[in-house]
């Protein structure tokens, strides 16, 4: 059984709750991601999103320096550091996110698990198994 924190990125960029959409916005770009954890100290206490941006912030009016406490989806889930991998996979796609924060068993924020993480673990095991299978004695075509 692998563990999500063999995957995971452990450098998350994280935005408080009084910080500005503005801010979490740049955070995004520099990240590459559509959401960031949203933390008071190593606690994550919400998500902020592209869309929450779009949808709470600018399609009700409210400008870039919104803080991101009155944007934020909170009630997130996370996943724990020891989570198996293929469980965490099921529950991000049975909650429909892309990014979810993985917290220790104090529940501090120790890293983010992507679906691009997932992929890229997928990839790597399909090729390690694929290379075994080609690497095995008595093949086809053995040179």
């Amino acid at each position: 059984m692998m563990k999500i924190s063999e995957v995971m990125t452990t450098e998350v960029e994280t935005v408080s709750a009084d910080q500005t959409a503005r801010e979490a916005a740049a955070f995004m770009l520099r990240a590459d991601a559509g959401s960031i954890p949203v933390c008071e100290g190593d606690r994550v206490i919400g998500m902020i999103t592209d869309r929450d941006i779009a949808v709470r912030g600018v399609a009700e009016g409210r400008g870039p320096d919104t803080p991101v406490g009155e944007l934020m989806s909170d009630g997130i889930i996370c996943a724990h550091e020891d989570d198996d991998v293929q469980a965490v996979a099921r529950r991000m796609s049975e909650e429909q996110v892309r990014r979810l924060p993985v917290i220790d068993s104090e529940e501090r924020l120790v890293g983010i698990v992507s679906l691009g993480d997932l992929a890229r673990e997928s990839i790597t095991k399909s090729a390690e198994q694929a290379l075994e299978g080609v690497s095995a004695p008595g093949g086809q075509h053995q040179q």
